[in-house]
């Protein structure tokens, strides 16, 4: 190794050391000189131990792998000794101390023998661990056993589930696709959870709204179906969550005109005005809905669902997804390429990104750009009345008929835009 870049491996491990000591400098700053087992300047040297270490192992083959390792044991030995002295003069438990110690000297090695970003990272989020103690700590004293097996619910959904399904049709038609089936259905469950976590945590109509703006960023139907949960178990807080969803619905459609902007930019001066007529009916009708339940009294203002993930709902959202995908693709396959519109329509039953970006992108050959907007618009007012019908099923009648009630008047304001624009 060249002499320029063993000074600046040396360097980095410096810096990691410093960065850990300065954590549990200051964490044990009240200490009087010799009161504590390791410092600033311990982890610092610590680190430059350990990076000396990994540059004579790296020198000097398997031998020297073998003196690194023995020096590593060694250290952690002495480090496990003054921290026992530490707690049993103390009277306390703990060896964090330790096991920050012990990734001084490793993190040092391997920003000498390894690669010094991975080292250098894994010193920030060292640091950055031990530093949220009272953080973390709070956060476990305040989970619920609900809360944590949701979580891990989810992770197993995600990570163990998720990878092991295959990714392709198994049907001749290319609906039943298990990975995005099953995918679609993970984001249901995440946002269902973000929901839980936002309102929880927010609290009242600020954490409705901002589970319905984030919901219609990535998925308003599936934050339709959280907040649809939601008013079904809190009856007397019926009007927020609706708002939440009408919002999630208004986000929604200017989350199309975004997608269709940077697709085909000819196709805004069809579909901005409708668009933006049936967003301001939708907000507007939040806003008044909002603040009605802001203003209500009320005996509770935790509005967060008593099960944080309901499998219940998510699977039956992945049932009703697979089903409305294959009777998409069934419909197209049958009918051939003779409805724009019939697709449109049925596509905008479980999804409309798929039918924007599709439209959009058609050769204008293929298919006027009127009529392509005017697909994307009715796929959007087919998607607005599908999730009315989810609102009824799971939420209940009068929370139904609340967002069918504005669904229609914000239809009714987009088409009569397009009349008169006509």
């Amino acid at each position: 190794m060249e002499t320029l870049e063993l000074f600046r491996r040396l360097s980095v491990a410096l810096g990691i050391g410093l960065l850990i000591g300065l954590e549990r400098g200051w964490q044990a700053r009240a200490d009087e000189e010799g009161e504590r087992a390791a410092g600033l300047r311990t982890h610092a040297l610590a680190a430059l131990l350990g990076a000396v270490w990994g540059a004579i192992g790296d020198q000097t083959g398997i031998g020297g792998a073998v003196s690194l390792g023995l020096a590593f044991v060694v250290y952690s030995a002495a480090m496990a000794l003054f921290r026992y002295r530490e707690t049993e003069r103390d009277e306390t438990f703990g060896a964090t101390t330790v096991v920050g110690a012990m990734l001084a000297f490793a993190l040092g090695a391997y920003a000498m023998i390894g690669d010094i970003q991975v080292a250098g990272a894994a010193g920030v989020a060292t640091a950055s661990l031990l530093a949220l103690k009272r953080a973390t700590h709070g956060w476990l004293r305040r989970i619920t056993w609900d809360e944590l097996r949701s979580g891990l619910i989810l992770l197993a959904m995600t990570v163990v589930l998720l990878p092991l399904l295959p990714d392709r049709a198994l049907d001749p038609w290319g609906a039943v696709n298990p990975f995005r089936i099953w995918l679609l259905t993970v984001m249901i469950a995440c946002l269902s959870f973000f929901g839980y976590v936002v309102i929880k945590a927010t609290g009242g109509a600020s954490g409705v709204a901002m589970t319905g703006i984030a919901g219609g960023l990535a998925s308003s139907t599936a934050a339709t179906v959280t907040l649809a949960k939601l008013a079904r178990e809190h009856v007397e807080h019926r009007p927020l969550f609706v708002g939440g969803a009408l919002l999630s619905g208004a986000t929604m459609t200017l989350r199309v005109l975004a997608i269709v902007a940077l697709v085909d930019r000819s196709m805004l001066s069809t579909l901005a005005p409708p668009f933006a007529c049936a967003a301001v009916v939708m907000i507007a009708a939040a806003l008044l809905f909002m603040r009605r339940a802001m203003t209500a009294p009320a005996q509770d203002e935790s509005f967060a669902p008593h099960n944080p993930l309901d499998m219940g709902v998510v699977v039956k959202f992945g049932l009703l997804l697979t089903a409305i995908s294959a009777l998409s693709r069934l419909a197209t396959h049958f009918a051939g390429a003779a409805g724009a519109y019939v697709l449109a329509a049925i596509s905008g039953l479980a999804d409309v990104d798929a039918i924007t970006l599709s439209m959009a992108d058609l050769d204008r050959s293929a298919i006027p750009m009127e009529t392509a907007a005017k697909a994307i618009g009715l796929a959007v007012a087919v998607n607005t009345l599908a999730k009315c019908a989810l609102t009824f099923w799971i939420g209940g009648a009068r929370a139904g008929w609340r967002m069918t009630i504005v669904s229609v008047l914000a239809i009714l304001c987009a088409i009569l835009s397009l009349l008169l624009r006509g």
